[in-house]
């Protein structure tokens, strides 16, 4: 049974852990009886600097980022507009690690079910040396102004998913069958107050330039942080620094 109503979803993110890094930006095309009926995006403020690599392959600034919305109100924006229906994407299950993360995190208990693009040209074009989506926008005649802006894949992502479908649903119609989301994940607790005051009056003892804001750390990654410091200052520096 072929999936009628359905939104694609793309995603960037500043890194390729979910449990590190931040979501950037959010992208989805809606999709109901075939037909597109609404678009979502969403840039992200991540409260720090971009890399330079990130930069270039968005062309996203650092100025443009930090115009972006608050996290909390664009996932729950975009949880809104998804609303149950399935989701589509390519490699779906890394996008997806980033919301189910941010939903432990908030203790959101939600199942969700998805079709995946790339599962679906690795068993239908087994010959294809890359099934990355650019090469397979490539190989359809897909059109995209720019690449890697998480509406632009999503709306390229969507018209690929009806090509593939229209391509390959007789020979292999499992593949277009929803399947289940699972991406198991711990809930990262926020850091201590205790924990960012000392942070913060480090960070100014030392001139530091954290990868992650003092604020939105978790206990485990200020832990870690505390640690780099250690390391790299001493032991007796860093208490040194905590005591003035």
């Amino acid at each position: 049974m072929t999936v009628d109503d359905y939104i694609v979803v793309d995603l960037e993110m500043t890194g390729l852990n979910p449990r590190k890094d931040r979501i950037l930006e959010i992208g989805a095309v809606k999709v109901k009886g075939k037909r597109i009926t609404a678009t979502f995006s969403k840039l992200i403020r991540p409260n720090a600097a971009l890399n330079p690599k990130l930069i270039e392959l968005t062309g996203i600034t650092d100025e443009e980022a930090a115009s972006g919305d608050d996290l909390d109100v664009a996932v729950l924006q975009f949880l809104e507009f998804a609303e149950e229906l399935t989701w589509v994407g390519h490699n779906i299950i890394f996008d997806y690690s980033f919301i189910k993360q941010w939903e432990i995190n908030r203790r959101i208990k939600q199942t969700r079910y998805a079709v995946d693009t790339l599962k679906i040209a690795r068993k239908c074009l087994p010959d294809l040396e890359k099934k990355t989506l650019d090469h397979l926008c490539g190989r359809y005649g897909i059109e995209r102004l720019v690449r890697h802006r998480a509406l632009e894949d999503a709306a390229a992502n969507q018209e690929l998913y009806e090509k593939l479908e229209f391509q390959f649903i007789n020979h292999s119609p499992d593949l277009f069958v929803k399947k289940e989301l699972q991406y198991r994940a711990k809930r990262q607790t926020p850091a201590t107050q205790r924990q960012k005051e000392w942070l913060m009056h480090l960070s100014k003892c030392y001139e530091l330039n954290t990868d992650i804001p003092i604020e939105q750390l978790s206990r485990s990654e200020a832990s870690r942080l505390m640690d780099r410091l250690i390391l790299q200052y001493g032991k007796n520096a860093v208490l040194a620094g905590r005591e003035r």
